[in-house]
C-alpha cells in the first residue's frame, strides 16, 4: 500500500508517505504491478478484474487504511468506481451511493456538480441521488486519479448533501500536489510512475 497525502492519511504518522501496512497491502501492491498492462498505449484496469484473487487482494487494500475511519458510506463515479466501490463497500458493511455522469438514469431528486477538465481533455456534470445524511463520512473509490476534477466534483456534490468526504482511495494515485490538496487524504496502491511509462501502441514507435 502507497499512501501519498497533503494532510495526515488515517492510521499513519503525521505528515507520512506510508509504503506497507501489513502483508496484505504488500501483496495488493505486488498484484497490481505484476497484473497490469498497459495495451496500445492505454492503461488496461480492467484485467485487474478477472483474476479473483487479484480482485479481491485489490479491494482489501483499498479499504484497508480506511477500516477504523468511520466510514459510513462508499461513493463510486461511473463507471469503474462503480465496480470497485460496490466491492468496497461490501467489504466495510457500509452503503453505497453512485455518482453519475450526464445522461445515464438515476431517478428522484439529484446533486449536480460540473468537473474541470479531465486527463481527456473533457468536462462533465456528475449526479449524486439525495441519499446521504449529515452524519454520513463518505470514501470515494476509484481505479486511477490523474488530475482530480471528477473526484473534486464529487467532493462537492458529497459536502452539499452536508456530509463529510472523508478522503479517496484509487488503485493508482497520479495527482500532482495542488490537486492532491483538493481531495485530501488520498490512499493508493500503487503510483503512476512504479507502472512506468505508456507502451507505444502496436506498429508505432
Amino acid at each position: 500500500m502507497v499512501v501519498t497525502t497533503n494532510r495526515d492519511p488515517p492510521n499513519s504518522p503525521s505528515g507520512a508517505t506510508v509504503i506497507g501496512w501489513g502483508m496484505a497491502e504488500v501483496s495488493g501492491r505486488d498484484l497490481v504491478r505484476q497484473s497490469f498492462r498497459w495495451v496500445d498505449g492505454h492503461a488496461d484496469v480492467w484485467r485487474l478484474f478477472s483474476d479473483a484473487k487479484v480482485f479481491a487482494t485489490v479491494i482489501d487494500g483499498i479499504v484497508a487504511p480506511w477500516r477504523t475511519a468511520g466510514i459510513t458510506m462508499i461513493a463510486g463515479i461511473e463507471s469503474r468506481g462503480f465496480l470497485l466501490g460496490g466491492a468496497s463497500a461490501i467489504a466495510l458493511r457500509v452503503g453505497f451511493v453512485a455518482i453519475r455522469k450526464e445522461g445515464g438514469l438515476l431517478p428522484g431528486m439529484k446533486h449536480t456538480a460540473d468537473t474541470g477538465i479531465d486527463y481527456r481533455g473533457r468536462r462533465h456534470r456528475l449526479r449524486m441521488q439525495r441519499t446521504l445524511r449529515p452524519t454520513d463520512r463518505v470514501l470515494l473509490v476509484d481505479d486511477w486519479v490523474e488530475k482530480g476534477s471528477q473526484a473534486s466534483a464529487a467532493r462537492e456534490l458529497v459536502e452539499a448533501s452536508g456530509a463529510t468526504f472523508a478522503g479517496l482511495s484509487v488503485i493508482v494515485d497520479q495527482l500532482d500536489s495542488a490537486a492532491k490538496q483538493m481531495v485530501a487524504p488520498v490512499t493508493a496502491l500503487v503510483t503512476a510512475t512504479e507502472l512506468g511509462p505508456p507502451s507505444a501502441p502496436a506498429g508505432k514507435v
